[in-house]
């Protein structure tokens, strides 16, 4: 059998998959699956033989669906869809009419259980990791939870020693972006952190990135405090695992840096704003005891996945001070 899963984007829910379809890999070893996604996210499916990845442009027009169609509907059995939004509910409506068997991921509506007026809700929603593992139970397909970590791209280990060498005394990692305003401190809460940390002179802080202004933000604190490195937008994703290997401590918000780090079996102290972990986006195996959060503020969670917006116009939800990060650590 040949299956297609579809998991277009974003990087953090691509990241969610690995450990469900490395599950899969090694089940179901006779048969094949075709992972369709955005392009530069192969490095976390080279490792699984009968795993193939195929880049997807995230801004498919549907010209562009039709003639995925028409390619792949001969070499697939059956669909599993993950992204579950109008352009691959159509797709799989096509695949239907060719006679494929598809299946789709249940996220219920909107999460409006715990996403209230008054914040948190009284119950607990599935893990986003649970509801793929129903999708695949539904479309026939059997998971477990054995998977711990990806094995070491030799490679990518290779590319990482000879540019940062070998491993000497504390390395923590530091990603302090996500993509919306609620979901990350404050600048001067960051280099805070930087500032107490690197007090230390046998700890080496790497700083995680991407886009053109984080990078150059990042590349400027880089500068300013000692034995304090930026890797944002310097490593391909393999390496960037690969550094995480070696990392003692990821220190990241609500963000994919808490799902890479979950691939490479590194404990992730996770900072969560405007969003909460009962939403089910916690890490893989990551322990609830490393998330640092407000329990005071009745407002929380407003969003499933950030804002740039919030209703009382003071984001309470982000002032959370260096040191109780620190204590975790």
């Amino acid at each position: 059998m040949t299956y297609l899963i579809i998991r277009l984007a974003t990087l953090g829910n691509v990241a969610m998959t690995v450990p469900v379809v490395a599950s899969l890999s090694r089940r179901y070893p006779n048969d094949r699956f075709i992972l369709a996604s955005k392009k530069d996210l192969s490095a976390m499916f080279a490792s699984m033989p009968n795993v193939e990845f195929r880049e997807v442009d995230n801004h498919l027009g549907w010209k562009g669906v039709i003639a995925i169609w028409h390619a792949w509907k001969d070499e697939i059995d059956a669909v599993i869809d993950l992204q579950a939004v109008l352009r691959t509910k159509v797709f799989g409506m096509l695949m239907r009419f060719s006679g494929k068997r598809v299946t789709r991921v249940h996220y219920g509506r909107l999460r409006k259980h715990l996403i209230t007026v008054w914040g948190i809700g009284k119950k607990r929603l599935p893990s986003e990791f649970a509801r793929y593992e129903d999708a695949f139970r539904r479309a026939g397909l059997e998971t477990d939870e054995e998977f711990a970590a990806l094995p070491v791209n030799k490679a990518a280990a290779k590319a990482v020693k000879t540019q940062f060498g070998d491993k000497k005394g504390r390395w923590i990692g530091l990603a302090p972006f996500a993509k919306s305003k609620s979901n990350m401190l404050p600048y001067r809460v960051t280099k805070d952190i930087i500032e107490q940390l690197t007090k230390d002179k046998k700890t080496q802080v790497f700083l995680f990135g991407a886009g053109e202004i984080e990078c150059e933000m990042l590349r400027q604190w880089a500068s300013v405090f000692p034995r304090t490195k930026s890797v944002a937008g310097q490593l391909k994703l393999g390496e960037e695992l690969e550094l995480m290997r070696h990392l003692d401590v990821m220190i990241c918000m609500d963000s994919a840096n808490q799902h890479l780090s979950s691939l490479v079996g590194l404990r992730a102290i996770s900072v969560w704003c405007a969003t909460h972990p009962m939403i089910g986006f916690m890490g893989w195996k990551q322990k609830e005891s490393d998330i640092v959060q407000r329990h005071d503020l009745r407002c929380r969670p407003c969003t499933c996945h950030g804002t740039n917006h919030c209703r009382y116009g003071n984001y309470a939800c982000r002032e959370i001070e260096a040191e109780k990060i620190i204590e975790y650590i």
